[in-house]
């Protein structure tokens, strides 16, 4: 009985309804037609912007899967390209190389949420950010094997996943990498929704005291929830240092775990796919802004505002709004 509802659930989920589908393949299109004709500087754009919207998703997963918000997900980011970086560095096999280093950050986080997961609200965030910070700190000062503050340079070896390693340092083959990738995850956090995990988990995201009441064991799964967003985090790390070729401790420093906090703020975490659009839209609009005046930030925090007071979802309650007009409109339109 429980696998027949695991598979009618895994029916039901909203990426394989035929208008899941439809979206999905659209944005692959979108993707197709923007690498057949966009320019090079647009590309890198939208290049970057999906490496890091794979973190507004890793940030907006644990969110929505246990209303934990995370103050420090540079640290696996960050990780993740460290560690990709030294695999090339030293010369060990690169693709198993980088599995290991994702399983690392994986087990690491995993340990790590065993102790700070029994911890709720302001408390997780605040503990988060500290271990964020402690992580920042220790990749500074070992200099000896990160470079410390200088940076790191990544010699790539020459293939990679059977590919040239040089399709990972152009923009349209990391905007197809790394979209594919970013379509991957997504569906993938879909289908886990689905799950008997899955719901497991949005029930103790809504009640974990009655979940407890159950019989259920909480601990594990917060723990590995965690571990899951971090380690989806590290993927993302790992695409930036393909990508950018060189890495420094500016990426694990608390802004940037800030930055992918805003990007779930703005896209809301009513829809799996909210931290995305989040991230494109803080993505261009930083880029847009910093175009046009020196206080961008000051803008951007105004924009934040406003968009938290008038749509506290952000642009997945916006969408919820406009489709729930559009089919009351359509409904209006059947009965007369």
């Amino acid at each position: 009985m429980g696998q027949m509802t695991t598979t009618q659930s895994l029916r039901q989920s909203p990426i394989l309804r035929p208008s899941g589908l439809i979206v999905v393949g659209l944005a692959a299109l979108c993707v197709g037609v923007l690498v057949a004709t966009g320019s090079r500087l647009t590309l890198s754009l939208f290049a970057q912007a999906a490496i890091i919207s794979t973190l507004a998703l890793s940030v907006g997963f644990l969110a929505r899967t246990s209303n934990l918000v995370s103050f420090g997900h540079a640290a696996p980011f960050g990780l993740g390209a460290y560690g990709s970086a030294l695999v090339f560095k030293h010369g060990l096999p690169a693709e198993a190389g980088i599995v290991l280093v994702l399983l690392a950050v994986f087990a690491l986080f995993f340990l790590i949420g065993l102790v700070i997961g029994r911890l709720n609200g302001i408390a997780f965030s605040m503990l988060t950010l500290a271990l964020g910070q402690f992580f920042f700190v220790a990749i500074s000062k070992l200099r000896a094997i990160t470079s410390g503050a200088d940076g790191m340079l990544i010699p790539l070896p020459n293939t990679l996943f059977g590919l040239p390693s040089r399709i990972f340092q152009t923009p349209q083959g990391m905007l197809i990498i790394a979209s594919a990738i970013l379509a991957v995850l997504v569906i993938g956090i879909y289908l886990f929704e689905a799950t008997r995990a899955g719901r497991l988990a949005m029930g103790v995201r809504e009640n974990e005291e009655r979940v407890l009441f159950l019989g259920y064991r909480t601990k594990l799964l917060k723990a590995s929830l965690f571990a899951g967003s971090t380690t989806i985090a590290a993927v993302s790390g790992v695409l930036f240092a393909l990508y950018q070729g060189f890495v420094s401790p500016e990426i694990m420093h608390w802004s940037f775990s800030g930055n992918a906090l805003i990007m779930v703020i703005l896209g809301g975490s009513l829809a799996v796919w909210g931290p995305v659009a989040g991230a494109l839209v803080f993505f261009f609009l930083r880029e847009w802004l910093s175009e046009i005046t020196d206080h961008w930030h000051a803008v951007l925090g105004l924009i934040l505002i406003t968009v938290t007071v008038a749509w506290p979802g952000g642009v997945t309650a916006l969408a919820r709004t406009v489709r729930q007009l559009l089919t009351g409109r359509n409904a209006e339109e059947e009965r007369t």
